[in-house]
């Protein structure tokens, strides 16, 4: 099993998977946990750690794009049960609340010139990385979501706003009004974190940066400015 964007040393063994411990090991460990518990299947099971201090999850069968993605990720009937699937894990998760073990922010301060968020107060534990990359598809279903690593506290809508930046155009009924504002000032936001991340993490965030992600980000940026308001309109239409 190849790493991801971030993460280097992940492998599999046998029905495992194994990941470098981190900052972020604890908080994946509660939520899982607390998913398991409450007998959601969507998401590999939390094992332990290893001999050599790797965190041990279950291996989830299926299939996973890959770079450069496959044409099916824009298949509407897969995008559909990728709405699905992550509806299923906040309502599954939305019972853990916000422990106190959860709610610290792992990622470097943004600096002050960063736009503040337009999210308003935390929900849940977010999952926040729902890229085609983090899905688990079999017979063409989304069936599990997988990386936990960014999961942290936010709400439904920003939950909603990141997979509309990999899954769009799909769109649960409620609170749109907030989708156009929450994912202009996130995609601003982006640009700083990532930039701190390269920049006070190194390793794969720094790899990043320097492919371009902040480039990808501004463009974002500017398709968001040149059609938010058309956006917002269609969002808020009466059907």
């Amino acid at each position: 099993m190849p790493s991801g964007d971030v993460t280097e040393g992940v492998v599999r063994v046998g029905d495992t998977v194994r990941r470098p411990s981190g900052p972020h090991s604890p908080r994946v460990r509660l939520v899982l946990e607390h998913l398991a518990s409450v007998g959601f299947t969507g998401c590999p099971r939390w094992l332990g750690v290893d001999e050599r201090g790797r965190d041990v999850l279950t291996f989830v069968p299926g299939e996973v794009a890959g770079r450069p993605w496959p044409a099916w990720v824009a298949d509407d009937d897969r995008i559909y049960s990728v709405a699905r699937l992550v509806r299923a894990y906040d309502d599954a998760v939305a019972s853990l609340g916000l422990p106190s073990l959860a709610t610290p922010d792992l990622t470097p301060p943004l600096p002050p010139e960063a736009p503040p968020s337009a999210a308003g107060p935390p929900e849940l534990i977010g999952h926040l990385d729902v890229t085609p990359e983090n899905v688990v598809f079999r017979g063409g279903v989304a069936v599990a979501l997988i990386d936990f690593d960014l999961a942290r506290p936010a709400t439904r809508v920003e939950e909603m706003c990141n997979v509309l930046l990999w899954w769009a155009p799909l769109m649960p009924p409620a609170d749109r009004a907030q989708v156009v504002p929450l994912a202009r000032t996130s995609a601003a936001r982006s640009w700083f974190a990532m930039r701190a991340r390269a920049e006070h993490l190194g390793g794969g965030w720094a790899r990043m940066w320097d492919e371009g992600v902040g480039d990808r980000i501004l463009r974002r940026q500017r398709w968001l400015a040149d059609h938010g308001d058309a956006l917002h309109d269609a969002l808020t239409a009466q059907s």
